[in-house]
């Protein structure tokens, strides 16, 4: 029997959704027993070989093996991490922007800043956010409301899988239905082949575009609590930060209260941004009260 390949984009109770790798196709796939019986489980994003069966539906063959693999929400072959803001309406602060910036770090995904509402703010106010922001990260600045630079970031998402993050009220739902009209109404219409009894709370699915590609809506990466990470190891996550590794006067600087501390140079000469280091402090110390709670333990 002829095997195809897909990618698992949602899940039911005992069955799952597949969209074709070749013709984009969408159905419903099973799972052999035998697959159970050894703990075998896909997750959304696995990629998958599966044999079409007599009624138009399929049966998952096996699972390819995964490339990357989030934890929270659960998903894998993640390949980019869509993070959605806005600065006005809502204004999303700097240290919310930098907690979500470490998640994606940590998972080590690249990471698009899409400044949503552009046509509420000026020219100066996303030169200031850019000024911050541009030199590490790919920055998108669009208006779901008035369709300005939709076909950039569709550019951005083509052929490819992605998670969005941010905020509520930032305009994320808004923003998948200006890049993809109707793109919810067609989910939800398949989502009648699924048995019923998917537990919501861990729900996480992969929406389809017309255009190619695939993204995850989930509500699940909006949980920024800092993963388990030494505080001594923070320094990783912020690109500036770790790309001056070696140039204090101590190898184990952390880059808070040190004697020849570069960085904190840097910052006082204006070449990091304060609210960049600002944002390291707390987290640094919110790791490192974790760390004593749990009586000293050491992370990776």
């Amino acid at each position: 029997m002829e095997r195809r390949k897909g990618v698992v984009v949602r899940f039911g109770s005992r069955n799952m959704e597949v969209v074709d790798a070749e013709t984009g196709g969408r159905l419903i796939c099973t799972m052999p027993g035998r697959f159970r019986l050894q703990g075998i489980r896909p997750i959304v994003g696995d990629r998958v070989e599966y044999a079409l069966s007599g009624d138009g539906q399929g049966r998952i063959e096996s699972i390819l093996p995964r490339k990357t693999e989030l934890l929270r929400p659960r998903i894998s072959n993640i390949e980019q991490i869509l993070l959605v803001l806005s600065l006005k309406e809502p204004a999303v602060q700097n240290l919310i922007t930098d907690r979500f910036l470490v998640l994606a770090e940590y998972a080590k995904l690249p990471v698009t800043i899409v400044v949503n509402k552009i046509d509420l703010i000026n020219n100066e106010e996303l030169d200031r956010f850019s000024d911050v922001y541009g030199e590490h990260y790919e920055i998108c600045p669009v208006s779901s409301k008035n369709g300005i630079n939709l076909d950039r970031l569709r550019e951005v998402l083509k052929g490819k899988i992605s998670v969005m993050a941010g905020m509520s009220g930032v305009g994320k739902s808004s923003l998948l239905n200006s890049l993809n009209p109707g793109l919810k109404l067609r989910v939800s219409e398949i989502s009648r082949g699924l048995v019923r009894g998917r537990h919501t709370t861990s729900y996480v699915e992969l929406l389809q575009f017309e255009f190619g590609g695939l993204i995850a809506d989930t509500p699940g990466f909006a949980n920024l609590e800092l993963p388990v990470i030494a505080p001594e190891n923070l320094d990783k996550c912020f690109p500036e930060i770790s790309q001056e590794q070696g140039m204090c006067a101590f190898s184990d600087c952390v880059h808070v209260d040190e004697p020849g501390c570069y960085v904190k140079e840097l910052v006082e000469a204006g070449s990091i941004h304060r609210s960049r280091y600002e944002s390291y402090l707390i987290m640094y110390n919110e790791l490192k009260e974790r760390e004593q709670e749990k009586g000293g333990r050491k992370y990776g």
